[in-house]
């Protein structure tokens, strides 16, 4: 039986659920896989920028090491403090990480692939992003130690500052789009004359590139871990899966911002007009592989930073989000918004 005939054997409802569930199953396989070998990566990128080798044991060149660090963490033994507020502390890990895998799907992977073609896709991003932070603050409260609750306060903080630069800087892509869905912005900037919003949105990108490490609490910005002073913040009382399930959220974290800076500054899928004008071939290379190496390039991003810069002190961290990024976000929805009112005229 051929596709079009088994679409026309099944009611149009079960046809588009069977279709919807499919897509749910590739996008989590995927983000799963780019999650394992992410870690993979990141150890080995380090690792050479750091003149050492990185992970060479399990298989070779170390390839098989995300995989035994999975059998690892589903066999290790799950600690849970006697004082802890155990229903709080279970949920925890598993809030974080649903919010960030919901987020997943509203981001269009190329044209046409997307789990839900929603109308408010980047509100709803922005809607998930701070619902994970709940995970973060439940897990530092319930843990009953004092480590635990400093990196959680030090979470809710940073994120509740940068969660209003981070908007801030995409309200300049919307206005300049017309439009929060991520398609809709994606072909905006096809039909932009440049192909892109980075350049016209360069002061939009600077601030939305600063706050997206600070609320994927990456380096120099990962001060609710912060080994050094508190162990490991707000999730070191956990061990086993659960530990694991916040490592999983961090980097499908890291993805969805990575995603986010693709879709609405880097042109997504597509390529500059021009660009394709003065070479033709290019049109036949599909649209996933654009966005897959821009993706790439922007994960490259965290890891080149973790591996140069020290981490930030808190003071100064909380002074750059509201004395200079929320200003300059500012100033660039004003400034794209007088333009756009120039233009209009």
């Amino acid at each position: 039986m051929t596709l079009d005939a088994l679409h026309a054997a099944v009611p149009e409802y079960i046809w588009n659920l069977g279709v919807i569930l499919l897509k749910i199953a590739v996008v989590l396989g995927a983000t799963m896989l780019h999650v394992a070998y992410a870690t993979y990566f990141e150890r080995k990128v380090i690792g050479h920028m750091q003149v050492r080798m990185g992970p060479m044991v399990v298989g070779p060149h170390g390839i098989f090491q995300p995989i035994a660090d999975g059998i690892k963490s589903f066999f290790k033994e799950d600690i849970i403090p006697t004082n802890a507020d155990k229903p709080l502390f279970f949920s925890a890990p598993i809030i974080g990480l649903m919010a960030a895998i919901s987020a997943l799907a509203v981001i269009p992977f190329f044209d046409g692939f997307v789990i839900s073609n929603a109308n408010i896709g980047l509100l709803f991003l922005f809607a998930m992003s701070s619902l994970a932070a709940y995970g973060v603050i439940i897990a530092g409260w319930s843990s009953n130690s004092k480590y635990s609750f400093l990196g959680a306060l030090r979470a809710s903080a940073q994120v509740i500052s940068y969660e209003v630069s981070l908007g801030l800087s995409l309200v300049g892509v919307m206005l300049m789009a017309g439009s929060v869905n991520l398609t809709d912005i994606v072909h905006a900037q096809h039909n932009y004359p440049g192909g892109m919003y980075i350049i016209p949105q360069f002061l939009g990108f600077y601030v939305f590139v600063i706050s997206a490490i600070a609320e994927t609490n990456r380096t120099p910005f990962d001060l609710p871990e912060a080994e050094t002073e508190l162990i490991a913040g707000f999730f070191s009382e956990y061990s086993g899966m659960r530990f694991a399930l916040f490592f999983m959220a961090e980097y499908i974290g890291m993805i969805i911002m990575s995603s986010i800076a693709v879709l609405c500054f880097l042109g997504g899928w597509t390529l500059p007009q021009f660009i394709l004008n003065m070479f033709p071939f290019l049109n036949h290379v599909p649209g996933l592989i654009w966005f897959m190496l821009k993706l790439y390039a922007c994960i490259f991003f965290y890891y080149w930073i973790r591996a140069t810069l020290p981490r930030y002190r808190y003071d100064k961290l909380m002074s750059l989000g509201w004395k200079v990024l929320i200003p300059l976000a500012l100033l660039n929805v004003m400034i794209t918004g007088i333009i756009k009112i120039f233009l209009h005229k």
